[in-house]
């Protein structure tokens, strides 16, 4: 399986959404927050789409859209009632709005931003200057007229949708894999150097000051030389006043390529720096538990970083997906929502996912965590009635290896075959009352892994 170092993304394979809880008292929502809890119950209707669950963590949930399938119904409509932000695909790229020099064309990308604005959708914009899918004329400049056909690029461009993008990759994938943390080679970076980046950032903020500006890249969601690279850039911006407002993380993993363990440190050391964090074009290769897993860990790595402000997903339906044997994303090719969907909106604190498991709106479930030691935690998760009875549930708990959990109450756990999936079924508290709720806990033995359980959504009858 090839790794995102090797993979090049042409223009028709692309590279890889405020609803407010209504707590009943403050005072309560308070108290379940200093208990940690990540999910709240019974007491407030859960949010019950990716977009609204996340706007409820203050977070945008996105999406990468392809003008070309908006046509689609059910494309159409898995979009419009999942998600709160768009990324253009490919329409917004250099060789599909001026492939000739000076004539541009914005029909495809216009059909995007104007059917996300028609549904109240914010937009990211994908991207202004990139090595990749430039048409040949670019290449074939001398320095001055690639510096002066650059900046006009991004004018012309910016300008034509000022006030209508939340945020801009202004540049995107300069830095090499390896260890080197060297700048790729490109047109832009043999001829005008090093300092191309940072005169792309300024006329960007000229063009349009209200939009947040961000450089954008892959291999480096864990701290490496290429994310050092990256970092020591945008330290250095921040530090002589280059105007940089946020840094994408793409988030292409599989399993030679997984969540890597120190995600969330990346991402706080960038925030650190001041600026905010976004993952921008997440795909997880895989499938049933596993890879709601690792989706589970990259939103709840997301929830944990105040400045990390949003998460796109790179595509809707794993049929339209750039890596789609893979099957990456959280709807099948027939759009039912996946396991992964489930652990998703789970860890967004939603609930009625009803994904691949056969999940429910009858009930809802959150997860607290209790003691804690060096070497083990113990978990709660609570379950609440909707608002009907129900006469009996079932809940997965999902842990991240080499986790284990050893030791379980109040429920009838199964397990899969792997050991990292727990199926609880009720042990004489299966009948609850419309809004009532029970709890079980379970033992997590760490193994150097301290990491919250992903909890599937609640089945009831």
């Amino acid at each position: 399986m090839v790794t995102n170092s090797s993979v090049e993304r042409g223009p028709t394979r692309p590279e890889p959404r405020s609803l407010a809880r209504r707590a009943l008292v403050l005072g309560t929502a308070l108290l379940l927050a200093g208990a940690g809890v990540t999910a709240l119950s019974g007491t407030a209707r859960a949010a019950s789409t990716l977009g609204a669950a996340a706007a409820e963590k203050g977070r945008y949930f996105g999406t990468a859209v392809a003008a070309n399938h908006l046509g689609e119904s059910q494309y159409a409509s898995t979009l419009n009632a999942e998600f709160n932000s768009v990324t253009p695909e490919n329409e917004m790229k250099w060789d599909a709005v001026e492939s000739s020099r000076g004539s541009f064309s914005f029909g495809s990308a216009d059909q995007i931003v104007n059917h996300a604005q028609s549904r109240g959708m914010q937009v990211r914009g994908h991207t202004l200057v990139w090595h990749s899918q430039l048409p040949g004329w670019v290449g074939g400049l001398g320095a001055s007229e690639l510096r002066s056909a650059m900046n006009n690029h991004i004018n012309q461009v910016m300008q034509h949708y000022k006030g209508k993008i939340a945020a801009w990759d202004v540049v995107n994938e300069a830095f090499q894999d390896g260890g080197s943390g060297a700048r790729r080679s490109s047109p832009f970076q043999d001829k005008l150097g090093d300092g191309f980046i940072e005169e792309a950032f300024r006329t960007a903020r000229a063009a349009d000051p209200a939009a947040k500006l961000c450089y954008n890249d892959y291999n480096t969601d864990g701290i490496n030389a290429k994310s050092n690279a990256v970092y020591n850039m945008v330290r250095d911006f921040k530090a002589r006043g280059v105007p940089i407002d946020c840094v994408g993380f793409q988030s292409h993993f599989n399993s030679a390529s997984p969540v890597p363990g120190d995600y969330r440190a990346n991402l706080q050391r960038f925030a650190d720096l001041g600026v905010d964090v976004q993952i921008t074009e997440l795909d997880i290769e895989g499938s049933g538990s596993s890879q709601a897993a690792s989706y589970g860990n990259v939103v709840n790595a997301c929830l944990a970083v105040s400045r990390c402000t949003g998460i796109t997903v790179w595509g809707v339906t794993d049929k339209y997906s750039w890596r789609a044997s893979g099957t990456p994303l959280l709807f099948d090719g027939n759009y039912s929502k996946k396991p992964a969907y489930d652990a998703v909106l789970t860890a967004l604190g939603g609930s009625g996912g009803g994904g691949g498991g056969g999940g429910s709106a009858g009930c809802s479930v959150s997860y607290s965590k209790a003691e804690e030691w060096s070497d083990r935690f113990n978990g709660r998760v609570t379950v609440t009635a909707g608002n009907a009875p129900i006469s009996t549930w079932t809940v997965s708990v999902t842990v991240t290896p080499p986790q284990k959990i050893s030791a379980t109450w109040n429920g009838s756990p199964t397990w899969d075959s792997s050991g990292n999936v727990m199926t609880m079924r009720p042990n004489g508290n299966g009948s609850l009352a419309a809004g009532a709720s029970t709890s079980f806990g379970f033992t997590v033995m760490k193994n150097g892994n301290s990491s919250a359980p992903v909890l599937g959504s609640c089945t009831a009858s």
